[in-house]
Order: C-alpha cells, then structure tokens, then sequence
C-alpha cells in the first residue's frame, strides 16, 4: 500500500489544477534508475492505467504505480512539506536503506 498525507495530496490537486491536466488525470509514481543513492522517484501526472498498475487513493487523490516500482514502493508515505525550509514532497519509504542528503534518491 501508498499512503498519502493529506497535505500531499492538497498539494497534489493544487498542482493539478494549475496545469493543463485533464480532470481524470492521477499522479503517477515511479521508480528510475538514477541519483546519487543509486534510484530516483520521479512524479508525473497520467490519465491512463494498465491493467498491471496498483491504485491507491487517500483524501481523494489518486496514486498509481507500476508493478516494478511498486516492488520498491510497498508501505510507502508521500508528504509534502511547505514554508520557508520546505523540502516539497518527501518520500518515508521503509524499503530504503540509503538515501541523499535531498531525499529525492535512495537505495535498497
């Protein structure tokens, strides 16, 4: 499962709403190869799944991953953290036992 704090997922409908996304779109998660731990997350909106993909919603945001990402993802939170020392979304990922000093890399 993906969890999504609400403030992420504030964030996420604002960001949506602001670009030219359609009304169905979704945020998409993924895992790339890159960074300095070794992976990278990288967040896309998308508005087509495959049959393969893992759906998650929370505070009525919609979450999809792919089942190679997912491997890496499983019980992970999505927050996002705003103000004057904001980092923006951050990643609590349990599967990750390295990450970089910007928390966008990690390694299992």
């Amino acid at each position: 499962m993906i969890q999504v704090s609400e403030t992420a997922a504030q964030q996420i409908t604002r960001l949506k709403s602001e670009g030219p996304h359609p009304a169905e779109s979704f945020l998409r998660v993924k895992v790339v190869a890159g960074g300095c731990s070794g992976m990278s997350y990288k967040l896309d909106f998308d508005n087509q799944t495959t049959p393969e993909d893992k759906v998650f919603e929370n505070f009525g945001t919609k979450v999809v991953v792919d089942k190679k990402s997912f491997l890496y993802l499983v019980g992970m939170t999505l927050d996002f953290e705003g103000g004057l020392n904001g980092k923006g979304f951050v990643f609590s990922n349990p599967n990750a036992s390295k990450t970089c000093g910007c928390g966008s890399s990690f390694g299992v």
